[in-house]
């Protein structure tokens, strides 16, 4: 059976920009995918299209067993979604704002204000909860945004980039949040540039460019297809670099490679922290000074570059901005067919 939330064909295009080019997706429930990769790389427009805020040109998808083409209003009341930037009304309070959004879903007043202050305690927002929120900061908005759309506590939740423009502290708050929630049963797609965020919480990933899954894994399964570890030395003298790379292959499992400007030498190996100190001693026997020596699992920044060619924390600019740029071009005739995004959820 598919999972809480499924995709297959998902093709979106705006004007000659194809942000989406047959994207699949298949999230079991109370699981974490996340979705990986650079700006304009097709995260975004996929998010739209399965919170029901844009219509794709091609493809299926359904959410919590609900089509979202054929159904758009049932899913928005079975989701959350909180978008890459703060969508808070800003002369409301704190307070105000998240009240608003419990009415919106038809919780009861009573309710709506208990959700509220419950929430405004569990994101540190209570001090600043009677005073608008343009007087907030741009993390304190962040947070707000984040409270709303976890109102209703929906059994399908679509973060976008939540932990933009957090301090590493309210990023982990936020990261202990989403552990609560998938712990409790909630399913949720998150998208992030962010290598270790996705490492932290996804239990499975897909990495996205130019609107392609180009891999789709656990961490380790993605680790894996970039070979295993390595070990690299720096050493002190560059007339030493050809002893030590005579050293290296004799314990690697392939190929050395020097780097002569850094006096780096690296190379595949197995056998973990034992191998690296064998390393070390036959390096001393020969002579060897060494200004620095580590043993390196690959990483998903590893993975990524494997894949693209790059790093995931590319600029818009780096990446053409093709996504952003062509749903700037498709707004305006969106938004006569769909409602304004907001927490876009409650109907």
């Amino acid at each position: 059976m598919p999972g809480a939330i499924f995709a297959e064909g998902l093709v979106k295009t705006f004007g000659d920009v194809r942000a989406l080019d047959g994207v699949d997706l298949d999230v079991p429930e109370g699981t974490v995918l996340g979705l990986l990769g650079p700006n304009g790389a097709g995260k975004t427009t996929a998010v739209r299209v399965l919170t029901t805020l844009i219509k794709p040109d091609r493809g299926s998808a359904v959410v919590a067993g609900i089509d979202v083409l054929k159904h758009p209003d049932a899913v928005r009341r079975v989701i959350g979604l909180s978008g890459q930037f703060a969508a808070v009304d800003e002369y409301l309070t704190g307070r105000e704002n998240l009240r608003m959004v419990g009415q919106l879903y038809q919780m009861s007043s009573r309710a709506a204000r208990v959700r509220a202050d419950e929430l405004l305690e569990r994101f540190h927002l209570g001090d600043a909860a009677d005073r608008m929120a343009k007087t907030y900061s741009g993390g304190m908005r962040r947070r707000l945004d984040l409270a709303a759309a976890l109102v209703v506590s929906p059994p399908v939740m679509f973060m976008d980039e939540p932990t933009t423009g957090l301090d590493p502290r309210n990023r982990q708050q936020l990261w202990e949040v989403i552990q609560e929630l998938v712990a409790g049963g909630t399913t949720l797609l998150l998208t992030t540039q962010y290598l270790e965020e996705a490492d932290h919480l996804a239990h499975d990933i897909a990495v996205v460019d130019h609107g392609r899954v180009i891999a789709r894994g656990t961490s380790d399964q993605l680790k894996a297809r970039t070979g295993g570890e390595r070990v690299e030395v720096v050493v002190h003298a560059p007339e030493h670099i050809a002893v030590a790379d005579e050293v290296l292959r004799g314990f690697g499992k392939g190929e050395t490679k020097i780097e002569e400007h850094t006096r780096k030498v690296t190379v595949p190996v197995s056998g973990g922290a034992k191998l690296l100190a064998e390393v070390i001693r036959e390096l001393d026997t020969r002579g060897i000074e060494i200004d620095d020596i580590a043993l390196r699992r690959p990483t998903l920044d590893d993975v990524f570059i494997s894949l693209t060619g790059h790093a995931a924390e590319t600029t818009e600019d780096e990446t053409g901005g093709g996504e952003r740029e062509g749903e700037r071009e498709g707004e305006e005739e969106q938004e006569r067919e769909q409602e304004p995004e907001r927490k876009g959820t409650a109907s």
